[in-house]
This record gives C-alpha cells, structure tokens and sequence, in this order.
C-alpha cells in the first residue's frame, strides 16, 4: 500500500490545510499589531491633547483578544498540518464506508466489514471505527454528514486521531477516536 501523502490530491489537502492554519495565524498576529498601534496611538493623542477617545480602549482589547485567539488557532492548525503530513508519508489510505452516528460522529466502516457477520473468515474481526470530528466549523461537520454512507478514504494519523476525505473533496477531515465508556 502505497503511502497516503503520494497521492495528489493528498499532497494537495495537505496544502491547503497548511495555508488556512497560515491565514489564521497571520492574521492574528496582524490583529495584535493593529490593536496593540492603535492602543499606542490613543494614548499619544490623549497625551497630547487631552483628549480622551471614547471606546477605542474595548477596540484595542477585542482586537488584542481576537487576534491572540485567532493566532493561537492558526499554530494549532499549522501542528495538526505538518503533523498529519508526517504520518500519512509512513500509513496508507484504507477505503470503507462513512456512517453518520450523531452531529460529529462518524463510524467508519472498513472494507470487508459486514454488520451482520463482523468476523471475517481468518476469525479477525474488522470492526469499525467510532470517530468525532475535531472541526466544530458547521460547514466542514455539514460536508463529512453528507458523506452518510458514501466510500471514502480513511487513516490513522496517530494513536487516537485518523484523517477522512473522500472523491470529489478537496479537503482533509481530522477526527479522533471516540472512547467507549464501560
């Protein structure tokens, strides 16, 4: 099995992955710069004149808080990128079925499951795999919902966290395995 990040549309989702993580990060830091100026300049122009500038103190500390947020937001994404890039160039892609078990959790079902005899004839069984999306983006838990039963490609990208995507989809989908509680 060849490995999951030759593919091109692997190496291509990988990208873009990296390059929204790189937008939020950016973008945060560019919130910080603007709110932590323009905190400056108030306090210049209040030194100056004595004029005191009504709400620019709450424009400063939103964009401060939003920025630290958003830049906070983009690293981790920036991580999960390079980190699930790293595995896929070591683990494969193996094909299955997506089940919808809630709003953000999937099962995926591998090849050669079968929910009415779920050991195969070696007396391995092939079970599924339960998962919970790590995106809390509506749209992104809206596109892996519509995949309910569809074929789609999955991997496992570390112990408790597989990555999903599918034909026709120009994006990888993050998910970590879902603990049974006994």
């Amino acid at each position: 099995m060849p490995p999951a990040a030759d593919d091109p549309r692997t190496t291509s989702a990988l990208a873009a992955h990296q390059a929204g993580a790189l937008r939020w990060l950016g973008g945060g830091v560019i919130a910080v710069v603007l709110g932590v100026l323009l905190g400056v300049a108030a306090v210049t122009i209040a030194g100056s004149t004595g004029r005191r500038l009504p709400a620019v103190g709450l424009v400063v500390v939103a964009l401060v808080a939003a920025g630290l947020a958003a830049a906070v937001a983009g690293a981790g994404g920036l991580l999960r990128s390079l980190r699930w890039r790293r595995a896929l160039q070591e683990t494969g892609w193996r094909t299955g079925r997506l089940r919808i078990a809630g709003p953000a959790v999937v099962a995926f079902e591998p090849d050669g499951y079968d929910e009415l005899d779920p050991v195969d004839e070696r007396g391995r069984g092939v079970a599924p795999v339960q998962l919970r999306l790590l995106s809390t983006a509506i749209w992104r838990t809206r596109a892996v919902q519509a995949l309910d039963g569809a074929e789609v490609r999955a991997a496992p990208v570390g112990p408790a966290e597989w990555v999903l995507t599918a034909d026709g989809i120009d994006t990888l989908f993050g998910a970590r395995t879902v603990r049974r509680r006994d």
